[in-house]
Formats: C-alpha cells, structure tokens, sequence
C-alpha cells in the first residue's frame, strides 16, 4: 500500500504508487498553467536559469524530466493510502510533481531528492528521449503516457560539469511507478503542488561555501540545490507561486555536505 503523509506519496523500496481512476479513457488534458508557463518562456525566463547558464565550452549533457500528473491513488482523496499508523489522511486534489529520494549510498548526492533523470546515451536521438528513458529505468514510468510540454533552458552544474535539460512533461496516461534500480534510487515520491507553494513550506538553504538557494520542507525529506531551484522556477513560470519569505533561512543538513549541488 502506498504510503501517504501530508499528501505526500511514498513508493518505498519495494511498493508503488498507482494511478488513481480516472473517468473515460483518454488521456488527461494537461492544465492550463503548464501552457501559461510556455508562453511566459517566450519572455521571460527565472534567474535561476541566467544563474547557471551553461559556458560557451561543450560539457556532457544529461538530462531530468519534470513530470506533473493528477494525484495518484490514495493521494487524491479517494482514500487508497494511509500514513504509517495505516490511517487514511484526507487530502486535497490538485496536480502531483514525480521526484525521487537518491540511493544512500551513491558516491555523489546520497540520499538527496532529484527528478529522474540522467546522462545522454549515444543512442538517445535528443534529450527528451534521455529523460524519459531514464525516468522509466529510475520509476518504471511509461514513456507513452507522457505528454511532452516544453524543454526548459538548459543548466551548468559547475561541481560535475553536466549541462542538463529539464523537460517538463504532463502525465496524459499514468502508470503505476516505484524504485526499479535499487542502486540509483531508494525511493520514489509524488508530491502535491499545494504542498509545494504553501509558504510555510519554503526557505532560502544557505551552505558553507556561500551558496543561497530555495529549499522546500518535504515532511521529513528536504528539498534543496539544482532540483529546488527547477521546482521554483517552474512554479514561477506557470504563476503558481505564492509570496513567501526568502530571509527565513535553513543551513543545509551536514548529511548533505559530502554531496555535490
């Protein structure tokens, strides 16, 4: 059963998240805010982007897929989940993000929450074909069910010389997801957006080397670094963001102090 506290699902290291049922059989149109946020692109673009453009000298890519969709079963209201006492938590509808908990003993970012994703294969024709081929070998998500939006502008991380692609992505089709590569991921969440912009979620990290960026509060999880910095962009850009005050600040956990940005 999938795991469910403040509207946040849980996979776990051998369960799922499954699709709640949906009238019809079509796909689901994507709202209305995701194709505000591809207009706004046209001019207009968060400074996280100008923060961390990539250098005019050629880096690897990679690439990370930002997929939102309907919330799943259990997180939807419909009573499916339950928290870790078993009971069911009601909550409100209203779009899910796909992110995952990192495995804890990866060499670079244990533990850490990221959007699947990851490098360019030779293989892949473009960068979105990497993101959803790496979302499906990470969450087991079906690449037939996502309906490509936008690619986001591109962004240098310094620490492992990747220049990354976000795709942002709508979920038309859902499929059920949970770790497939115990090696990369420990575990797989689906967030809500209300949880996202509620400003008693957000705070500015701040890390020894000078380094300020958003960080969202997930239950008992923490949100910080490039994948924050994306979340809050893509907020900004669909116009889903809420006031919320950048001097209430949060030093980064010393779990993470090991781990590259």
């Amino acid at each position: 059963m999938t795991k469910v506290v403040s509207g946040i699902a849980y996979a776990g290291s051998s369960g799922s998240i499954d699709p709640a049922p949906t009238p019809g059989r079509g796909p689901l149109p994507r709202p209305a805010w995701m194709d505000r946020a591809v207009q706004r692109l046209e001019s207009f673009q968060p400074e996280w982007f100008a923060r961390f453009a990539p250098p005019d000298e050629s880096a690897r890519e990679s690439a990370v897929l930002i997929l939102f969709g309907p919330p799943p079963a259990g997180a939807d209201g419909s009573g499916d989940g339950a928290d870790a006492d078993g009971a069911v938590e009601p909550v409100e509808p209203g779009e899910h993000v796909v992110l995952i908990e990192r495995s804890h003993t990866m060499r670079t970012q244990p533990a850490q929450i990221a959007f699947p994703g990851g490098s360019r294969d030779p293989e892949d024709p473009d960068l979105v074909a990497t993101a959803l081929r790496e979302a499906q070998e990470e969450t087991g998500v079906d690449p037939a069910g996502v309906d490509v939006v936008v690619q986001l502008p591109p962004i240098f991380l310094a620490p492992a010389q990747f220049v990354v692609t976000p795709v942002l992505a709508w979920w038309a089709r859902p499929s059920p997801i949970g770790v497939r590569d115990p090696a990369e991921v420990h575990d797989v969440l689906s967030v809500p957006v209300s949880h996202l912009v509620e400003p008693a979620t957000r705070f500015s990290v701040t890390h020894p080397s000078g380094y300020v960026g958003p960080g969202f509060d997930l239950d008992d999880l923490f949100l910080w670094g490039f994948t924050a910095g994306l979340v809050s962009s893509v907020l900004e850009l669909g116009g889903l963001s809420r006031p919320w005050d950048a001097e209430v600040q949060r030093p980064l956990p010393e779990r993470f102090l090991g781990g590259r940005r």
